[in-house]
C-alpha cells in the first residue's frame, strides 16, 4: 500500500475528531480496503447508516464488529503502522 502514511494521518484526524480532513484523504483511494474500511467508520461516526454500511462492504468489514468507533479507529491504525 503505498498510500499507508496518508491513511494514518486520516485515521489520527478521525481520533481528534477532524471529520471533514480524514474524508477528504480517503476519498482519494476509493479502491483501497484500508481506505475503504476507514471510510466507513468516518460515515458510522456521523451516524449515515446506510453509507457506512456501503463502505463496510467495499472494505471487506463488518458493520457489527465494532461497537466503539475509537476503539475501530485504533484497530485500523495499528494495522496500518505495524
Amino acid at each position: 500500500m503505498n498510500n499507508r502514511h496518508e491513511l494514518v494521518t486520516a485515521v489520527e484526524h478521525a481520533i481528534a475528531g477532524n471529520w471533514t480532513e480524514a474524508h477528504a484523504i480517503v476519498q482519494r483511494y476509493e479502491d483501497d480496503k484500508t481506505a475503504c474500511w476507514i471510510h466507513a467508520c468516518l460515515h458510522k461516526i456521523e451516524g449515515d447508516e446506510a453509507n457506512s454500511r456501503y463502505w463496510y462492504g467495499r472494505a471487506g468489514q463488518s458493520y457489527e464488529a465494532y461497537a466503539d468507533a475509537a476503539g475501530e479507529l485504533a484497530t485500523i491504525k495499528a494495522a496500518l503502522t505495524y
